[in-house]
């Protein structure tokens, strides 16, 4: 046992030392990289809008939370705002340095909050635009974050802001289980009754439900064309006129309710044949299947077998009373015998369908000579016709809301820019967001898992990282290859080859000790001939060995190949 001990140690050494040496001449090129994501520092636009909103210290003296009551008609409730609101820097993926937003504080509650604006926003003639940064630090699974933008009236008071309040446009995101989009709806004035309509833009993008942030706009042009964008990119254009439902103009013409299909209408395009006759030889009662009289039985077949027998298994209840319960009787299962043969019990023929099997017969059909086609009424002029030709022109905006109700808290907003320049609202995103999220993104890079390395092949290996797991594989592939082709094995891993012949050298000497010298100690003199004779016979082995490796590097890079195929397939 101890010269066993010994023995593979002294492999392990060797082993361990040629790869030292090997390794010596290979520089380290792993170092470490880590470093502190560096971010930007907040400072105020200079850029002048109609409504432009970065929350700095003052913000409180333009938002209001709102203390009015939800009013739900679908289930005739009251709900109050009772979410709260906060100003604050992200407390996730934060991209830069004391900027702060309006921050969302509580799960599943009404909230709303709302902002005047200095001067009402009229747009006719002039191109919208709106833009905003949404940052879901929490995800969003079932809520809102879109803002309104109010209707500008004497009775719009920030306090009694809510669902009911009257609103000239709805834009951002939404999400709720399979329902996520981006909502852009604009309320339409009939010009004859007066009466407002929402209009849903037919075919919303969908919504950006990441933790980093995303900025949504919306720019609407004075020929009533739009493009939404998120993040910069072109995501959605389209028409006021066009791809919004309901339309905006009504239909020219209308049917005329007062109209009535006549009597003699038919709009039966086929029917029966009526000349058809049944054929005589068309049985109606024959049967659909019919016992297949050329089956035979298996002769595996048990008949003699029952189908279940009791569960060898069941146990009486303990509390079973014999005579208040009866006799127990166990239950019964599948019997296992006939499962090893073709069926159990009484065997039957299988039943197969029926060739002479017609069914009922019904009369063909044809084209009915009295089809006078599909019938609708008779179209009128709708008395409610109108024509909006530039429904961009919105009523003049006063105020900004957010009215929302969501199941996830720290939703963050922040850089609302609302006014008439495209160009000022690129430079905004330029100052803001597009520096933000690189170092969001950086950071979120950072913190993302690793992915585990792919195994190692042998010769990968360093013995440092795994002792066992190096010295172990080295062998393994060492014996592997010596099986069949033993020069090879000396070639491809000249380490274990070292290793034996250092291992050879010193049990050689020892048993050359023990024999001359006869049970006596050796001297200093032989221990230092000996291991001077083995420190000779190392060098030797790790020379040719390295000219074993020299020569045979191409065998060597195949086996490689192979030991790693078999590694990753298994």
């Amino acid at each position: 046992m101890r010269f066993a001990t010994c023995a593979t140690a002294l492999l392990a050494a060797a082993v361990v030392r040629a790869d030292e040496e090997a390794s010596s001449s290979t520089p380290d090129v792993e170092s470490s990289t880590s470093s502190a994501i560096a971010k930007p520092t907040f400072t105020p636009t200079t850029l002048k809008a109609p409504f432009l909103e970065q929350f700095t210290d003052d913000w409180e003296s333009r938002w209001k939370a709102s203390s009015a009551k939800k009013d739900d008609k679908s289930t005739e409730e009251e709900w109050a705002y009772v979410g709260t609101w906060a100003v604050e820097e992200p407390s996730v993926l934060k991209g830069m340095e004391q900027d702060k937003g309006l921050v969302i504080k509580d799960k599943a509650a009404h909230h709303a909050i709302s902002a005047k604006f200095p001067k009402a926003i009229n747009n006719k003639g002039k191109t919208l635009v709106v833009q905003y940064e949404v940052k879901l630090q929490n995800g969003l699974e079932c809520g809102g974050a879109y803002m309104k933008l109010l209707q500008d009236n004497k009775a719009l008071h920030a306090e009694e802001f809510s669902n009911s309040s009257p609103y000239i446009i709805m834009f951002g995101p939404d999400k709720c289980g399979a329902t996520n989009k981006v909502h852009f709806i604009f309320r339409h004035k009939n010009p004859k009754t007066g009466e407002y309509e929402e209009k849903h833009l037919k075919n919303p993008p969908m919504a950006r439900i990441v933790k980093t942030t995303s900025l949504y706009t919306l720019i609407v042009k004075p020929d009533n064309s739009f493009e939404i964008k998120i993040d910069g990119e072109s995501i959605r254009n389209g028409t006021l006129l066009e791809d919004f439902s309901p339309s905006v103009n009504p239909e020219k013409e209308i049917d005329d309710p007062k109209d009535t299909k006549p009597e003699d209408w038919v709009d039966e395009a086929r029917i029966a044949d009526p000349e058809a006759k049944k054929p005589e030889d068309w049985d109606e009662e024959a049967p659909f299947e019919i016992v297949d009289e050329e089956a035979t039985k298996p002769e595996n077949w048990l008949d003699d077998e029952p189908l279940t027998i009791p569960d060898p298994e069941a146990e009486k209840p303990e509390d079973w009373d014999d005579e208040e319960d009866g006799d127990w009787i166990p239950p019964t299962v599948p019997n296992p015998k006939c499962d090893e043969g073709a069926g159990c019990g009484k065997w039957e023929p299988p039943m197969k369908k029926n060739p002479e099997y017609k069914g009922k017969w019904t009369a063909p059909f044809i084209d009915n000579p009295a089809y006078k086609g599909v019938w609708a009424p008779k179209k009128i002029k709708n008395p409610d016709y109108f024509e909006d030709k530039t429904p961009s022109k919105f009523e003049p905006i006063g105020a900004i809301g957010f009215e929302i109700w969501t199941m996830q808290n720290d939703i963050l907003f922040d850089n609302i820019y609302i006014g008439h320049s495209v160009e000022d609202a690129e430079k905004l995103k330029a100052d803001t967001f597009d520096l933000k999220i690189t170092a969001e993104k950086a950071e979120e890079e950072a913190n993302a898992p690793k992915i585990p390395d792919p195994p190692k092949s042998p010769s990968d290996l360093v013995f440092k990282d795994d002792p066992v797991l190096y010295i172990k594989e080295k062998v393994n592939l060492f014996v592997e290859i010596a099986k069949r082709d033993p020069v090879e094995a000396v070639k491809f891993v000249p380490e274990v080859a070292g290793g034996i012949g250092v291992l050879f050298v010193t049990i050689l000497a020892i048993l050359v000790s023990a024999v001359v010298g006869g049970g006596a100690a050796p001297s200093k003199e032989q221990v230092k001939d000996a291991a001077k004779k083995a420190k000779v016979v190392a060098v030797d082995a790790k020379d040719k060995a390295a000219e074993a490796v020299a020569t045979g590097a191409e065998k060597a890079q195949a086996e490689i190949n192979k030991r790693s195929t078999r590694s990753s397939a298994s």
